[in-house]
């Protein structure tokens, strides 16, 4: 596989995912703000500015503007629609390694979210283009798995999808830890339905909101599409297969730097990392950093003179 194409399909995947996590936090977010509570408006639209839009000021953001920053700011690099951009224009990049059916799919949702001039008191509106980034992320991944051969390609594409999603659920987790001294039931209920866990993880620990089985629940539980641990099995897996399938490279590095992320989910109890949660996960997010980097060096941007290296 070119380089440039292994590239935009994982940077498409990469967008997508962002956008995908973005509709549900903000989903999860405005319901909790129209229901009383000892939180302000103020400081949970500061925990989804701080989640989703890493290095933001989020506590100079007037809350009224939020939604409108986090669905619309075309200039904003973490916005839906700028997302959503992103990751179509990767596509058209890779139209022959992708379905028509996923091509039209995205490029369709594209135009959808893009259509309208949405202003910055347009709740209403801004909660469509929401509604539609979630239900579109399900019939894109569900198109996805049905439509192109679970090549090369596609392990790019979930390589992609998962690295973004375990970063992403240790910076949303790590917003509300920080503060969870504050956080009520209603808060925690926000912090599964943005994880599209709410009733996975009543099944499986009850409906008894403790914060430490939220924890081991989001960050350990290896079934659970919506966990850390399962992403970096994925993300195992998805590397695992590439390199079995590219040429022959030194891929030491990209390995020990996946056992090692693997073993900081697997070999762990969740009372052991809660006192120091935010160092453990900013240490996931550092290490999927250098992944990425790793990956970056090893498949897109390897001298030519070392892809036939053994």
């Amino acid at each position: 596989m070119l380089s440039r194409v292994a590239d935009s399909l994982y940077w498409m995947s990469r967008y997508f995912e962002r956008a995908d996590n973005a509709s549900r936090v903000l989903k999860a977010t405005y319901s909790l703000i129209l229901n009383p509570a000892k939180f302000s408006t103020e400081e949970r639209w500061f925990r989804a500015v701080s989640s989703l839009a890493p290095g933001a000021t989020a506590g100079n953001v007037d809350p009224q503007r939020a939604l409108f920053l986090l669905v619309a700011d075309p200039e904003g690099a973490f916005s839906i629609v700028k997302c959503i951009s992103g990751a179509r224009e990767n596509a058209r990049q890779v139209r022959e390694e992708i379905s028509s059916d996923m091509w039209e799919h995205l490029n369709r949702l594209f135009h959808d979210v893009t259509g309208s001039e949405l202003q910055p008191n347009d709740d209403a509106g801004a909660m469509r283009v929401v509604s539609l980034v979630r239900e579109g992320s399900y019939r894109f991944n569900g198109i996805t798995a049905a439509t192109i051969n679970h090549d090369e390609a596609w392990h790019f594409i979930q390589l992609g999808k998962y690295i973004e999603r375990a970063s992403n659920l240790c910076v949303l987790l790590d917003a509300y830890f920080v503060i969870d001294k504050h956080a009520d039931d209603l808060d925690w209920v926000g912090l599964l339905s943005s994880c599209a866990a709410f009733e996975a993880y009543c099944k499986a620990c009850t409906a008894e909101l403790k914060p430490e089985r939220i924890a081991h629940f989001l960050l350990l539980k290896p079934e659970f599409p919506y966990s850390v641990r399962y992403s970096l099995d994925r993300m195992h897996e998805a590397l695992t297969a590439i390199s079995n399938l590219s040429l022959s490279r030194r891929t030491e590095k990209v390995e020990r730097l996946i056992g090692r992320l693997r073993s900081m989910v697997a070999y762990v109890q969740v009372d052991e990392i809660i006192a120091g949660l935010n160092q453990y996960l900013a240490a996931i997010v550092e290490q999927c950093r250098e992944l990425h980097a790793a990956v970056h060096e090893l498949y897109i941007e390897y001298p030519i003179e070392g892809a036939f290296q053994n």
